[in-house]
């Protein structure tokens, strides 16, 4: 019994993880998987390497937190790669005095990033309990600078509009005219586009006046961008 009791604390003192051990993680996170692929925005950086991953996936997961991938979160959605949350948030030029809108709250990790450079995020989640979820998270992370919204995104959040950039973490088949609508003169969004079963292209949609550009910046995998009735 004792050998077996000393055997279990071995194997928990093996799984346990200080957040000095968190820490190393997230700092080599930041220098390997987001600044030596070219992310060069400083104030991007700083809140990656601000932000505590590990509070933001299920308890299961958090030993590989730091990895570079994505992780499921539950309900069928996962936690973006960290090099893709990054990526988006340096696309879309974040300032301080900036309003963002997320569509696709999932955990909460995406909008606490950008919410370390910005003024205000507002997000919404289709999933009530992940949407529940992602503001006890936020508010108990102290992030109080994010709202979290349950509800269809495809309809965006007009009553805070417009906003300085959207970002979108689900998989779209088109690009929804509400969230066109509801972007600032000058405002950026980040989608990914194309078929939940097939490879989509993330793509940079600008608006200029009453020009809407856009590019397709590079193929990704993202969950269906879900909508209500689904």
């Amino acid at each position: 019994m004792v050998r077996k009791t000393v055997y279990l604390l071995f194997i928990t003192s093996l799984l346990a993880f200080s957040n000095d051990d968190y820490d190393r993680q997230r700092e080599q996170m930041v220098n390997r998987q987001i600044i030596n692929r070219g992310i060069s925005h400083e104030l991007t950086i700083e809140a990656m390497r601000a932000v505590p991953r590990h509070e933001f996936v299920p308890q299961a997961q958090r030993r590989n937190a730091y990895s570079d991938s994505p992780l499921p979160i539950g309900y069928g959605q996962t936690i973006s790669q960290p090099y893709i949350v990054a990526y988006m948030t340096d696309i879309i030029q974040p300032e301080s005095h900036h309003r963002v809108l997320e569509i696709g709250a999932g955990s909460g990790y995406h909008a606490a990033v950008i919410s370390k450079v910005v003024d205000r995020v507002y997000t919404i989640e289709i999933i009530p309990e992940l949407g529940e979820s992602a503001k006890e998270r936020l508010e108990q992370q102290g992030f109080d600078n994010v709202e979290v919204k349950i509800a269809d995104g495809y309809y965006g959040w007009e009553e805070h509009a417009p906003f300085d950039a959207i970002v979108v973490t689900a998989a779209a088949e088109h690009i929804p005219p509400p969230l066109i609508e509801q972007l600032k003169d000058g405002g950026k969004m980040v989608i990914p586009v194309g078929s939940p079963f097939f490879v989509q292209q993330l793509m940079l949609v600008e608006k200029k006046g009453e020009k809407i550009t856009t590019r397709n910046l590079m193929p990704v995998r993202f969950v269906p961008f879900r909508r209500a009735g689904d």
